[in-house]
């Protein structure tokens, strides 16, 4: 006997995909996640490399980078690693350079984007916001059950939307009391 068609019960949560974005100008990490309910799982990740070139060649890289991976993993939000002020200013404006350029993907992309500190996304998913690269690839490791550790930049991409979904979860980083602005939360 074949089992009627039923339709999905609305106690069953629908499946959520987070993209993580670690913004960088020679690399830019990125981290696809599925979320349904409080259980993870791994879609995809890697980096985008800008290459060689000038500076707004190397934006309009890692823009068309993002949003080949935005066609093709279609998350539903994303979330993005907020910019630390290095030592070098240069660097830092650069930095800010990229991440603008991974922002605007997102919104071209009509996603919704949710901004974390590195502390917070350490804090997230390590515990504390000091832990070094090592642990939080290890940490995303065993969230995500993956056979091998992600790369630095696949892996902070990957705990930025760990940290996004786990905000989410527990109300920390909920858009409630946020107005949208451009498709950011202000």
């Amino acid at each position: 006997m074949i089992a009627p068609n039923r339709a999905p019960s609305p106690l069953t949560p629908h499946p959520s995909r987070i993209l993580g974005i670690d913004p960088g100008l020679r690399l830019t990490g990125f981290g696809v996640i599925e979320q349904t309910g409080q259980k993870l799982a791994y879609v995809a990740s890697g980096v985008v490399r800008s290459g060689e070139g000038s500076l707004p060649q190397r934006l309009g890289v890692l823009f068309a980078g993002l949003n080949e991976v935005i066609a093709t993993w279609q998350p539903d939000t994303c979330a993005v690693e907020i910019v630390f002020v290095n030592v070098n200013p240069q660097s830092t404006l650069l930095l800010g350079q990229a991440r603008g350029a991974a922002i605007c993907a997102a919104v071209s992309n009509e996603l919704l984007v949710a901004e974390y500190t590195a502390l917070q996304i350490k804090q997230a998913v390590v515990g504390h916001g000091k832990a070094a690269k090592e642990q939080v690839q290890e940490m995303v490791k065993r969230l995500l059950s993956l056979p091998v550790a992600p790369t630095a930049d696949a892996a902070d991409a990957l705990a930025c939307a760990i940290a996004h979904a786990h905000g989410s979860r527990l109300g920390a980083h909920s858009t409630a009391g946020y107005r949208v602005k451009g498709g950011r939360l202000v």
